[in-house]
């Protein structure tokens, strides 16, 4: 099974354990559907879209197991994880803290 990826504040993944549900973040609802990295990706994406914020965790899903789940071009052409609806809570399988390195942003080191 591959893991996914997704970049969130603390705070934010707390409200959606509470409610059942991840709608998305700012960037996510604006887009229409929530972005998500590989384990290949991860690092980029938080390099360029997180740098300076502090609070976050990556939330690990299996990918098979994400409904409305659809690979689509983005950053250089590369397929991106995209779900186009909210994210159940209970499906993460791993939930991780994610602080800054001295570089002044979140390095999710290696991932599987």
């Amino acid at each position: 099974m591959s893991l996914i990826y997704k970049i969130v504040s603390q705070t934010a993944w707390t409200a959606a354990k509470a409610a059942g549900a991840f709608n998305g973040a700012e960037i996510d609802l604006k887009d229409g559907y929530i972005h998500l990295s590989t384990a290949a990706q991860a690092a980029e994406t938080a390099r360029r879209h997180f740098a300076g914020v502090e609070g976050l965790v990556l939330v690990a899903f299996h990918a098979e197991g994400l409904r409305d789940l659809k690979w689509e071009p983005s950053r250089g052409g590369d397929l991106f994880p995209h779900v186009y609806g909210a994210l159940d809570p209970t499906l993460a399988v791993a939930v991780t803290p994610l602080p800054l390195n001295a570089a002044g942003w979140p390095d999710p080191g290696e991932l599987a």
